[in-house]
């Protein structure tokens, strides 16, 4: 074998090599993203989801110990949800917030201390009256629902990542395959094509 038949099939395969590597590097890339999307789905959104859905259960158990006057929930009962409803809230800070999210959280935090301390007034002196609870009550409910929304959209959106990664991983895949084939006709034509000598 001399030495242009040897530099032609070095060449070859280490076309073959760069394009490999290339290839890997950018299919790489893109399933790092779906796979930091659907973490961050799961992690983000569905236990923010959970909270959220628990947050709102305790809140509607508050609304119906209202409604019915139960004058000993507010003694007894409240303290536990409200415990409960603040780990729900150290928990639900630790999720990739978005800048609206945080924003309403903190106006959740504020219309809940506000709930807080209607209730205290209610409990130690009756004199608060209902309707102010029922209208703190329905405004901590609209955070809720806000930051559910918030849920739904941003996993719409990480969805959405993920399928431009996998439509990428898809393309890449079909360019790779026919830039395999142009090259191993280019690297037969190299290791065929033997100009003549005059």
């Amino acid at each position: 074998m001399t030495f242009s038949s040897k530099l032609k099939w070095s060449l070859g395969i280490l076309m073959v090599f760069i394009l490999i590597i290339a290839t890997n590097l950018i299919d790489k890339n893109n399933f790092t993203r779906v796979k930091d999307s659907v973490v961050s789905i799961y992690q983000d959104r569905l236990v923010a989801k959970d909270l959220i859905f628990k947050i709102s259960n305790s809140i509607r158990e508050k609304e119906v110990a209202l409604a019915v006057s139960d004058s000993i929930f507010f003694l007894e009962r409240n303290k536990v949800i409200m415990n409960d409803i603040h780990d729900y809230i150290l928990q639900f800070e630790q999720t990739k917030l978005t800048v609206k999210e945080g924003n309403i959280l903190e106006d959740f935090k504020k219309n809940l201390a506000s709930l807080s301390n209607s209730e205290d007034n209610f409990s130690n002196s009756q004199t608060e009256d209902k309707a102010t609870l029922f209208k703190n009550i329905s405004e901590v409910q609209k955070n809720l629902y806000d930051l559910a929304k918030i849920q739904l959209s941003e996993g719409k959106r990480q969805v959405s990542i993920s399928e431009k990664a996998i439509s990428s991983v898809e393309l890449f895949t079909q360019i790779e395959i026919y830039i395999l084939i142009l090259l191993a006709i280019i690297i037969l034509f190299i290791i065929i094509y033997n100009p003549k000598k005059e």
